[in-house]
């Protein structure tokens, strides 16, 4: 291949990933856009990206129209649970599938993969059923446990790969030094699966409070309903929507997503990676 040829090659992938960037880029640059329009530039025919006249005029209508603060509280407590659960109920099964490798542990590491492609409808009918056999429609304790349920799988994934990722010659060299394997675990293991924990514990939460479906069949009450849920009552019958105040409403509760994610997803990929070449 010449020079001229791998120049025009490499020239066409820049350009692939640019148009790729733009096409990601595009619904949040609007959204942002479309958060700091007055309501004469929203109504216009011909829309502009950058707002002539920016205002928090949608702001503020979007904090009265709803309680999004109350709304932000329950997305709150429930992402947090939901992670520190996760993680707590992950870490040692994790630990155990990647140091104790069997016939067992290898089909409970297909049946993880296998379960990420469940759709929602599949679970929620028996995760219905489990929480009003035990009074926990309408709590977020009960949606807090389907979060759990729901993020689990992918948080053993993670942590799979990160145990793995741990020399096992170190805990040798621990024993041999005479610590016990209670010793070893707390002082070698953990600090090691540190960034590890960290990072699956927040994926855990972005997930959590992105979720939708789970939250507006399970929590009837308005007292109860988490952000994404009441961003929805934004939307007025037969498809209107007060569009400003949903755009602003809508750019405050991506925010912690984006900054979470931002501050994870290398390590994200560096676990799921340490799984593959591993495993």
């Amino acid at each position: 291949m010449s020079m001229r040829t791998r120049r025009s090659v490499r020239a066409g992938q820049y350009l692939a990933l640019l148009c790729y960037l733009v096409f990601l880029a595009f619904p949040f640059l609007w959204l942002i856009s479309t958060a700091f329009k007055p309501a004469p530039e929203l109504g216009s025919l011909h829309p502009t990206w950058i707002p002539h006249h920016p205002t928090l005029d949608n702001f503020r209508a979007a904090f009265d129209e709803q309680p999004l603060l109350r709304a932000a509280a329950n997305s709150l407590i429930a992402a947090v649970s939901a992670g520190f659960i996760a993680v707590v109920i992950a870490t040692p099964m994790a630990y155990v599938m990647a140091r104790h490798r069997s016939r067992l542990s290898a089909a409970a590491t297909g049946w993880v993969v296998v379960s990420q492609a469940f759709p929602f409808v599949l679970l929620i009918i028996p995760l219905f059923l489990v929480l009003k056999y035990l009074h926990l429609i309408n709590t977020l304790w009960g949606l807090i446990m389907v979060y759990v349920v729901w993020s689990l799988p992918f948080a053993l994934w993670m942590l799979v790969g990160y145990v793995r990722a741990v020399p096992p010659e170190l805990e040798e060299a621990a024993a041999v030094d005479g610590a016990s394997r209670l010793r070893t675990l707390v002082s070698v293991t953990a600090p090691l699966l540190a960034p590890g924990i960290v990072a699956t514990a927040l994926f855990a939460f972005i997930t959590a409070w992105n979720e939708f479906f789970f939250a507006l069949v399970l929590l009837k009450t308005p007292e109860k309903q988490t952000l994404p849920v009441v961003l929805t009552h934004f939307l007025g019958a037969e498809g209107a929507s007060d569009l400003g105040p949903l755009a602003a409403a809508a750019f405050l509760a991506t925010l912690p997503s984006l900054v979470l994610f931002a501050v994870i997803q290398r390590r994200i990929t560096g676990g799921m990676l340490a799984g593959a070449v591993k495993s």
